[in-house]
């Protein structure tokens, strides 16, 4: 699994700080920007590249977005095939939206979500599997139908 970042000027500290995270932990991390502060960027740019990495194996690799609050990222991410993604901002959100839906790119709100809970979210995020009952992955296989 490799976990791609992205992230705009309100979520590039965040970012930054969870990508340090997952480095320490030994994920394998491609952070696909912003790589600097910049107050004039714009977060459907991060979240293209890192949609169009997830598309390419939505099955295996995941992404997570870092943006003022978690949303319009989302926005622009699902807009690529194969890409189910959401805002999460708590722990038990993560836990569900991996469990019940399958997501594969999380938004996190660097405006209401602090170090330590996105540290919890990324966590569940990236061990929380995917629920093997069949309400979910009929569903689930109904997102993957509108894909087509």
């Amino acid at each position: 699994m490799t976990i791609y970042l992205g992230a705009d000027h309100r979520g590039y500290e965040l970012k930054e700080k969870i990508k340090q995270y997952l480095l320490d932990k030994n994920y394998q991390v491609i952070d696909l920007g912003n790589n600097q502060y910049d107050a004039g960027d714009d977060y459907p740019d991060f979240a293209k590249l890192v949609g169009e990495k997830i598309s390419v194996n939505s099955d295996i690799d995941r992404g997570i977005l870092v943006c003022g609050s978690g949303i319009g990222m989302v926005i622009a991410a699902n807009k690529f095939k194969g890409v189910r993604a959401g805002t999460v901002n708590a722990t038990q959100h993560a836990q569900m939206a991996r469990n019940d839906e399958d997501v594969n790119v999380i938004g996190i709100s660097a405006d209401f979500v602090n170090l330590d809970a996105a540290r919890d979210i990324v966590d569940a995020f990236l061990t929380t599997p995917f629920s093997l009952e069949e309400r979910h992955r009929r569903r689930v296989d109904k997102i993957r139908e509108i894909d087509k």
